[in-house]
């Protein structure tokens, strides 16, 4: 039998790595493809700068999250359903949102355990990757080459610690981009208030809520607040457009992707 020996070994990963690019698929949620289009073409340049093939699949539509938040779960399924077939090329799939693929990857197990898709969402469980958590565990990219010669300030969105699991790594890419100073403020993985649709039915709790998030943003004088999650950034934006206040928040791919 062939065998080859360490260097020879070392030789062919240095060469797939090099010239073999990784292929991933392009999970864009309903959110951003109807708010903020702007992030999915720039996670798509960002991830093509750093040697990534991305495929979009056109028929993908929404993972369910909404509906199984709001106590729809038949719903739910039958969306979460359509979603493990859109995305069945075991391949990894590749999102800008911690809050949807923190979905796939942590209540799917209750719409889908012991059901007919139980293999086939287990597998897209393990293929799902949020964009930041991908490039540095799995690229070990560190440093994308990005530049934004600005004060920022990182809100640590509940969807993106508590149910995704990111720990170091927004951080860590932020830290690495040139001319960036990151100060971090106060309760930076409190919520927000947006919450989806707890923001429509508890609109008070959720404007307090977004108040106290700005005003502890102010205060470490960042110019921007940078997040994983559109829908949280949309959610504080609102709050300080309605209050003219001297801040902006910028999603992370949008930062990462803000000289290419």
């Amino acid at each position: 039998m062939f065998s080859t020996g360490n260097n020879e070994q070392q030789f062919f990963s240095t060469f797939v790595n090099k010239y073999i690019p990784m292929i991933v698929d392009a999970f864009i949620p309903c959110f951003i493809d109807q708010v903020f289009p702007d992030t999915a073409f720039n996670m798509i340049k960002l991830l093509k700068k750093l040697g990534v093939e991305v495929h979009y699949n056109p028929e993908q539509s929404c993972c369910g999250q909404m509906a199984f938040n709001s106590g729809f779960w038949d719903e739910a399924k039958a969306m979460g359903a359509k979603h493990i077939k859109d995305f069945s090329n075991n391949r990894p799939v590749v999102s800008p949102s911690s809050s949807c693929s923190g979905m796939v990857k942590k209540h799917y197990a209750k719409l889908f355990h012991n059901s007919a898709l139980h293999n086939e969402y287990k597998t897209l469980k393990s293929n799902t990757y949020e964009i930041s958590d991908f490039i540095v565990n799995v690229l070990k990219k560190e440093d994308v080459g990005a530049e934004f010669p600005h004060k920022v300030t990182y809100h640590e969105s509940c969807a993106s610690k508590r149910e995704y699991g990111l720990t170091h790594e927004v951080r860590t890419l932020l830290k690495n981009v040139k001319g960036l100073e990151l100060i971090e403020m106060k309760d930076a993985d409190t919520c927000c208030g947006f919450g989806g649709t707890f923001s429509v039915k508890f609109e008070g709790i959720s404007t307090a809520m977004a108040e106290q998030k700005v005003e502890n943003a102010l205060a470490t004088e960042a110019e921007y607040i940078v997040s994983t999650d559109a829908s949280c950034l949309m959610h504080i934006q609102g709050y300080i457009d309605k209050h003219n206040l001297p801040i902006k928040t910028i999603h992370i791919v949008d930062l990462l992707a803000a000289n290419l």
